[in-house]
């Protein structure tokens, strides 16, 4: 794993269908989180460790998907590139960017991948309409939108899943307070028309521990659109 703690959750435990909540404080190395997940997917696919919810930050890089393009890295930062092995194109992770990692099951929420991925962009907006802003998915686009300072429509948060045997991986990436000139990389997600965006950027700051006790609030709503 890594030399970062795993800090107590500040609100009280909530698993429904005893679904394991782990935020951890710190950079988590890439490498580290993708061996954690394939490592963790194995047991749950074995009926022997609980589903997971990890919520995490990294350091300073970009994430190939498995539609990435190279000519859509640019790099000028010199930032490590890894391949995720997920869905989707080029990503950026950094400090200042709640990363989230869903292990669940679906061969017991039901085997409908779409499905998930919908609820999934459900339960960021909603949490995100917690903290008092409004945001959106675009059926032809990838990601989580809203509004920018500006006015103009923005990307806030990525979405990019794996499933492998039902057990899902990877997850999502909401922009809280990252540097978003390091975004300048990579087309992110292939979207090279439309700018990214953060919490912080519109006026929300220091809202993290916030962010994640709303996604934690409405965890609940999450499954229950899987199941419905």
């Amino acid at each position: 794993m890594t030399d970062a703690t795993d800090a107590p959750l500040s609100f009280a435990p909530f698993s429904p269908d005893d679904v394991e909540w782990r935020v951890t404080e710190g950079p988590v190395a890439y490498p580290d989180s993708l061996a954690e997940m394939e490592a963790r997917g194995a047991v749950i696919r074995a009926g022997e460790a609980r589903e997971l919810v990890w919520l995490l930050e990294h350091p300073p890089l970009f994430t190939a998907g498995t539609s990435a393009d190279p000519a859509e890295l640019f790099n000028p930062q010199g930032f490590p590139v890894y391949e995720a092995g997920r869905g989707g194109r080029y990503t950026y992770h950094g400090p200042g960017q709640r990363v989230g990692y869903v292990l669940l099951d679906l061969d017991k929420r039901g085997r409908d991948v779409r499905r998930f991925v919908h609820a999934l962009e459900g339960w960021v907006i909603a949490a995100l309409a917690e903290l008092g802003v409004e945001a959106w998915a675009v059926p032809e686009r990838i990601g989580i939108w809203t509004n920018d300072a500006q006015g103009r429509e923005a990307k806030i948060g990525a979405i990019g899943v794996r499933v492998r045997r039902w057990v899902t991986t990877h997850g999502f990436a909401i922009n809280v307070a990252p540097k978003l000139s390091d975004f300048s990389g990579i087309v992110p997600c292939g979207i090279s028309d439309l700018p990214v965006t953060s919490l912080e950027a519109i006026g929300l700051a220091n809202v993290g521990g916030k962010l994640d006790l709303a996604l934690k609030n409405k965890f609940a709503d999450f499954l229950g659109f899987l199941a419905s």
